[in-house]
């Protein structure tokens, strides 16, 4: 294991924030992620993991051992005729192993093309996108308990999934490292064109016949025109999750904003918070080096040398402003270090 000191995270993060980590290291095994765990224990260090930095805000320089997950591969069994079990290291670029698995036939993850961040990460936040989330597909992980240092196995029940939750960002978050995930795949797809904009897209690109690599195809198009190139301008895609709120509380705000959008939820109606923010006037508005994406309200941006800082106050301002002007508040999907 190659362990560097004060190393710049600018490569490991997607919003390009410059700051530094005391001791970092990458790891391409799961002992080389037991190695790290005793390693930072010894320097009475805390061990953060980062995956595809896509889901990350740097605030300040970490003073904590960072361990960047690269553990690789994809390893199919065929369950039967229809079905394929699927294993993939945890460090797995995602929309990589999405394209892979539609070269191979696969079908369940092509609504999630061009998800940014890895394997590892999907199942922690339930990664989702155009009606499709990683519950549909996943069977079960495998993690390095970070006390016992075991790895133990988490199948469908025990990871308590929920909109972009998990028991990992819950009750067990910091206590284990993802380093595999297994899904179950379809051999003959069942296709999901109904949510958003993918049926028209479809109907403008002339794709017929309907194939996952068709769906994969309007599914990057429709980001594209949506979502700014990381490589290009610093993000971490949708920084807010959309709201869920109360039947009563929407028929109420729909009789004062009459073109408020919801969709009936188990436990309420969601509205999307990207309405909210442009409703509230934040779309397109810049700071210095940082701002609010011209074609999506929900993508914060670094223009370039932006500070962490900086959008952290940026997103508490429009969580205080969409409270004010709606009555809801706003939650980051971005983790803060």
């Amino acid at each position: 294991m190659n362990i560097q000191e004060n190393i710049s995270l600018l490569p490991y993060n997607t919003f390009g924030i410059d700051k530094k980590a005391k001791f970092f290291s990458i790891a391409s095994s799961e002992d080389d992620v037991i190695a790290a765990i005793k390693a930072a224990s010894s320097k009475n260090l805390p061990l953060i993991v980062l995956g595809g930095g896509s889901n990350v805000l740097l605030t300040q320089d970490i003073d904590a051992w960072v361990l960047k997950i690269d553990i690789k591969g994809v390893q199919a069994t065929q369950i039967d005729e229809e079905k394929i079990e699927v294993a993939v290291g945890a460090g797995e670029v995602w929309h990589d192993f999405v394209i892979h698995c539609i070269d191979q036939g696969w079908a369940g993850v092509e609504n999630l093309s061009l998800i940014p961040g890895t394997v590892g990460a999907s199942p922690m936040q339930n990664i989702g996108a155009y009606g499709i989330e990683i519950k549909d597909v996943f069977e079960k992980l495998e993690a390095i308990n970070r006390t016992t240092l075991e790895l133990e196995t988490f199948d469908w029940n025990e990871c308590k999934f929920g909109y972009r939750e998990s028991v990992f960002k819950n009750e067990l978050k910091d206590k284990y490292i993802i380093t595999k995930v297994f899904f179950v795949l379809n051999k003959n797809p069942n296709f999901n064109v109904s949510y958003g904009a993918i049926q028209e897209t479809l109907d403008q690109m002339g794709e017929s016949p309907l194939s996952i690599r068709k769906i994969s195809d309007a599914v990057i198009y429709i980001r594209q025109q949506k979502l700014p190139d990381p490589k290009k301008l610093g993000n971490a895609g949708s920084f807010f999750k959309n709201p869920t709120i109360s039947t009563d509380q929407f028929v109420e705000l729909k009789s004062k904003f009459s073109n408020l959008p919801g969709y009936p939820v188990e436990d309420g109606v969601k509205v999307p918070a990207a309405w909210l923010i442009e409703q509230d006037g934040w779309k397109g508005k810049t700071f210095g080096n940082i701002g609010v994406h011209k074609n999506q309200p929900l993508v914060l941006v670094n223009y370039g040398n932006g500070e962490g800082k900086e959008i952290a106050k940026l997103s508490k301002s429009i969580q205080e402003s969409v409270f004010q002007k709606f009555g809801i508040m706003l939650h980051p999907e971005v983790n803060f270090l």
